[in-house]
């Protein structure tokens, strides 16, 4: 089964973090996602850039409306995220845990739905 892990970071933690130990942690997560993909466990993985430089679009009404930044003031944002392949939520969340982001704010770990039985249901094949 695919999970996404939905990395959250508090910028008031990292903005304590020197350089050298963020450098040397970014490069462990490197090296864990390179293993990871080539044990077939992960399948993407990519880093966002700050939510200042995000809009965000609603249509209401028929009305669209675009916004800068992100939706809703939070302290913490969503920098990144991962897209892996793990037996149950348990071993997913073993996973999750190797990474040291949540040190920083927070991964969620969430089930990818099955878009094919989606399709299927909706007569969308």
């Amino acid at each position: 089964m695919q999970y996404l892990t939905l990395i959250h970071i508090d910028p008031t933690l990292m903005a304590d973090l020197p350089d050298a130990k963020f450098d040397r942690l970014m490069r462990g997560c490197f090296e864990k996602a390179d293993a990871l993909q080539q044990d077939g466990c992960l399948h993407g993985s990519q880093q966002l850039e700050a939510p200042e430089t995000a809009k965000t679009l609603r249509v209401r009404d028929g009305i669209s409306r675009v916004t800068d930044g992100p939706f809703a003031e939070t302290r913490e944002f969503l920098a990144g995220f991962n897209l892996i392949e793990a037996d149950s939520m348990d071993a997913a969340m073993q996973i999750a845990q190797q990474f040291p982001w949540a040190r920083f704010g927070s991964i969620e770990v969430r089930p990818v739905r099955d878009t094919q039985a989606v399709r299927d249901r909706v007569g969308a094949t």
